[in-house]
């Protein structure tokens, strides 16, 4: 009983101890699951102290000592792993085994033992991915429970003579494994609390996060770009104090702020193949360094340790991410891995609404040219000379292009900015060439190859007609000998690509125009689809204009 009474009193103690070493910030160290090798260290020269001193301050019986070194190398290899756990053991072991005793050898062993079967209990549970179990205060205690039993039965088998070990082991085996397996249990039941907080001050990154919005807000609607990219990442490592921050689209690298800013820079390609699986996966990434290797992709020298990524997102489309790193000689804590998805949420949000207000200008931008276009006095000044023109030598063909320009004009002011099928599309052109062919005699062909089965597909309004314009005004109307115009349409899976050919090979680069013409269609296609689809153009100089519009393929 007095033996009880005495290892009671040293638990008491270390108990007083570790709870006033958990109000340090060293303390939260115990509560990551992620162990690297600063980490690791720490925790081996803490149980190892741990060990050392519960073997000093023990109970000399029967030339032996009554101890709580168990509790040492349980808790260091449980923490630690089975590298840890057998040298925190092996340190105390070595340490018992030089103050001597005929049960040094045996005990030395023992301690070492604890310590290595610890470690391998951890690593099992967290390979089944019950890693959480590691911090129950109940297994801890069994486990404990069960080293200690290990240390009797070597004792039994190592120490001489025998008869003596015997007695010891009757002496001892009641309080050691009563004291060792409790005190385990509730030095773990400290740190499981002191776990439980730290999660709990994840939610602690809405405070943050609402500071991050507060900063950014509006930036990335400006458009997503590298310097909007800059500027957001900046304001997160202000606010995060993480080793540094990335941000990317799909293909490059937009911005980059904090340690290995030197070689990790703004416009390069992603090499990551982490930062790859996330947008090619659509789900976060992350590589604590240990458990998940990381290695810069870049630099072999690069200080980073660890990286999350997490995708950003507008449509359900990833459309790039936001990477988080940590060097390599800190810990990536669970408060920034929870800070980190919140971020991103919080950025996507933003460029969808960057994209919506995007959209929304384009359709106003777009609505006020097609209602300039509506009625353009140039086609319809030069529509009235032709016809002027042709209806004294002939009144009948005067009489159709008076009904061909009455229908393109009422074709205009009826027709929204939706959706219409192919087939509407080339009745609205067919309308516009009559009058032009009119006008040019038989110095305008114009041949529209499209197979029936594609005239029910839906398109944009006003894609086609701007197209077939361009070719007309800029084109072939420069030329001397007859123009040639082919339109035609080509089913590739579900795309559909609409071509509009001329042969003057006119067609000259410029900037965005302010008129309506490709530079709008393309837009108004890829706001509406994405960017894999919209117009492309290829010119041979003086031989032909080849104008491509990619579509979806939607018949209803």
């Amino acid at each position: 009983m007095a033996l009880i009474l005495a290892l009671t009193q040293q638990m008491c103690l270390y108990m007083v101890i570790v709870y006033l070493v958990s109000k340090t910030p060293m303390f939260k160290l115990f509560a990551e699951a992620s162990t690297r090798l600063p980490h690791k260290i720490y925790i081996y020269l803490v149980f190892s102290s741990f060990c050392i001193m519960a073997t000093y301050f023990g109970e000399q019986t029967h030339g032996a000592i009554a101890n709580t070194r168990a509790m040492g190398a349980v808790l260091g290899g449980l923490l630690g792993g089975p590298t840890t756990g057998l040298l925190v053991g092996l340190t105390g072991g070595i340490h018992r085994y030089t103050l001597g005793g005929f049960t040094d050898l045996s005990c030395a062993i023992s301690t070492t033992f604890e310590g290595f079967s610890a470690g391998m209990i951890s690593y099992y549970l967290k390979k089944q991915g019950r890693g959480e179990l590691v911090y129950h205060p109940f297994l801890v205690g069994l486990v404990t429970f069960y080293a200690e039993m290990m240390q009797m039965c070597i004792i039994l088998m190592v120490a001489h003579p025998f008869e003596e070990a015997l007695a010891l082991v009757r002496q001892i085996a009641p309080p050691m494994l009563l004291v060792n397996s409790i005190g385990a249990a509730l030095f773990m039941s400290i740190i499981r609390d002191q776990k439980t907080m730290f999660d709990k001050l994840s939610s602690s990154f809405s405070t943050k996060a609402l500071k991050i919005a507060e900063r950014s807000v509006g930036t990335l609607s400006k458009g997503f770009n590298e310097q909007t990219s800059t500027q957001v990442a900046k304001i997160v490592i202000e606010e995060t104090s993480v080793g540094a921050v990335a941000i990317t689209d799909r293909e490059k690298l937009m911005a980059f702020i904090g340690i290995g800013a030197d070689h990790h820079l703004p416009g390069t390609p992603i090499s990551s193949k982490i930062t790859m699986d996330a947008i090619h996966q659509n789900r976060v990434m992350f590589a604590d360094g240990v458990e998940t290797p990381y290695s810069c992709s870049i630099s072999k020298n690069c200080k980073l340790g660890s990286s999350l990524v997490i995708p950003l997102r507008a449509d359900n489309e990833v459309i790039g991410t936001i990477k988080l790193y940590e060097p390599k000689n800190k810990l990536f804590l669970n408060i920034n891995r929870t800070l980190g998805e919140g971020i991103a949420r919080l950025l996507s949000n933003q460029i969808l609404y960057g994209r919506f207000e995007q959209q929304q200008s384009m359709l106003t931008q777009a609505e006020l040219k097609l209602l300039q276009a509506q009625v353009n006095p140039h086609f319809l000044f030069n529509a009235l000379n032709t016809i002027s023109a042709i209806v004294r030598r002939d009144p009948d063909n005067a009489r159709q292009l008076l009904q061909q320009l009455s229908q393109f004009l009422r074709i205009n002011l009826k027709r929204t900015t939706g959706l219409v099928s192919l087939s509407d599309e080339l009745e609205h052109i067919d309308s516009y060439l009559a009058i032009e062919k009119a006008r040019f005699v038989d110095k305008l062909q114009v041949d529209i190859d499209i197979d029936k089965a594609l005239l029910a597909m839906q398109m944009p309004a006003f894609t086609l007609q701007p197209i077939i314009e361009n070719a007309v005004k800029h084109g072939t109307s420069h030329l001397i000998e007859p123009g040639y115009i082919r339109v035609t349409a080509e089913l590739h899976n579900d795309e559909v690509i609409l071509a509009v050919e001329d042969n003057a090979g006119l067609y000259e680069e410029k900037a965005e125009s302010d008129g309506l013409g490709m530079n709008l269609v393309h837009k108004r296609i890829q706001n509406l689809y994405g960017p894999h689809y919209g117009v492309t153009v290829n010119c041979e100089p003086d031989e032909y204009t080849r104008v491509a519009i990619n579509l979806p393929y939607r018949d209803n």
